[in-house]
């Protein structure tokens, strides 16, 4: 029995406000998002089987992997800027969440389960003292989310089956949320109709394949009784599953027997044009450009630049302001000079010369001294790198400082 067969049939219940739902009932995993759900194909869609369709398995890697793999850092606000916070939380926080899970395995569970379930839940570890020591990812499959009220005023509680939480213990991060601000919206189990289009149409696709191409078939003849004609469909279908293992592309039928085709055939079905659309429908439900999902049937240099760009401003950075101010309320309070911010220069890591035009053009403008640009690409620091520089006005020759007062 599978993980989730077991919520086949789900209790019909209105909410998850209800305190008297435990987390155990059996129609819990539907009410967060994460049960199964047959689609308009008669396919059953939950996550193990959208996770076997290579589409969806894409766009929630390349998502989640991105966000994971920025760096992470903590600032605080002075008088003079911000400076970079390199004890307590901003010590570990981009290294290691807790002893034993890394920030980079994290936070890609924190985003595979926003991308598939709808919901990550992460518990804040403190001290006697208040200070943040962990954070531990929980199963969000685990948790119900309910009303609750503090010094009047309205807000969540995190229950599992042991303990509950109150919110600002918690970093919750959402796809979508319903309208009572407590239930969400799984993007599998909303396009359900869509991903299971899909897996229908692999599924398909294999069975054609595994027939040697032919399309289901009914066979014409003079049988003389039901089970003359039981058998010789027996024998036809050991036939062509024989001629298909072989490569032979003939088969010899009886005189007086006809073989008629009563389906479509993979072309007739314009089954690569439908795997097609569901990629870009599958991109689409995750504001995904498709060239990142490998679909490069229109793609060109130029407009596969600009998806590039779209994926960074339009994709990245609503997970990254979310992600952002969600830790900054949870972790630093409602008020705090101290914030987490997410390093969006580190996607440049791999583009050497866009990195360096920029960093001379940072150099080159006075907004960074060459030992700032040394200490991000991890060079040593040079004895008069700490001066902002600024390029010269264009002049003519000979006209320049120093050389005039060499002539003279």
């Amino acid at each position: 029995m599978g993980v989730f067969d077991r919520f086949v049939k789900p209790e019909q219940r209105s909410s998850l406000e209800d305190p008297s739902a435990p987390v155990s009932a059996e129609n819990f995993l539907h009410l967060m998002g994460w049960g199964d759900y047959a689609s308009s194909t008669g396919v059953v869609v939950n996550t193990e089987t959208a996770m076997g369709v290579p589409a969806v398995w894409a766009a929630v890697n390349f998502i989640s992997g991105t966000l994971a793999s920025l760096p992470i850092e903590v600032y605080r606000k002075t008088d003079g800027g911000s400076e970079r916070v390199s004890d307590g939380i901003g010590g570990w926080i981009d290294r290691a969440v807790n002893p034993a899970l890394s920030s980079f395995n994290w936070r890609k569970y924190t985003y595979e389960q926003m991308l598939t379930g709808g919901r990550s839940v992460t518990l804040i570890v403190r001290n006697n003292s208040g200070e943040i020591t962990d954070l531990v990812p929980l199963d969000p499959t685990t948790v119900q989310v309910s009303n609750a009220t503090v010094d009047g005023y309205p807000t969540k509680s995190y229950r599992t089956s042991t303990q509950v939480y109150a919110a600002s213990d918690i970093i919750d991060l959402t796809f979508m949320v319903k309208h009572n601000m407590l239930d969400v919206r799984s993007p599998l189990a909303t396009h359900r109709d869509v991903i299971g289009l899909a897996i229908a149409a692999s599924r398909y696709g294999a069975k054609a394949f595994q027939a040697g191409g032919i399309p289901p078939a009914v066979l014409q003849g003079p049988f003389q009784s039901g089970s003359a004609a039981q058998r010789a469909s027996e024998d036809v279908a050991k036939t062509t599953a024989k001629l298909a293992r072989e490569g032979r592309p003939i088969m010899a039928l009886p005189a007086g027997h006809e073989l008629k085709s009563i389906g479509f055939s993979p072309n007739e079905m314009q089954l690569l044009e439908l795997q097609r659309f569901c990629i870009e429908q599958i991109a689409r439900i995750y504001s995904l450009p498709p060239v990142f999902l490998q679909d490069l049937t229109r793609g060109t240099y130029s407009n596969t630049e600009q998806q590039d760009l779209h994926f960074v401003k339009h994709t990245l950075r609503r997970w990254i302001e979310q992600t952002e101010q969600e830790m900054n309320l949870k972790l630093f309070g409602r008020v705090s000079d101290v914030s987490v911010r997410y390093n969006v220069d580190s996607l440049l890591r791999g583009d050497l010369k866009t990195r360096m035009e920029a960093h001379a053009t940072s150099i080159q403008n006075g907004i960074r001294t060459p030992n700032e640009v040394r200490d991000l690409e991890d060079l040593e620091a040079l004895a008069s790198g700490d001066d902002l520089l600024i390029q010269g006005a264009t002049v003519p020759i000979g006209s320049q400082t120093g050389v005039a007062d060499a002539n003279a």
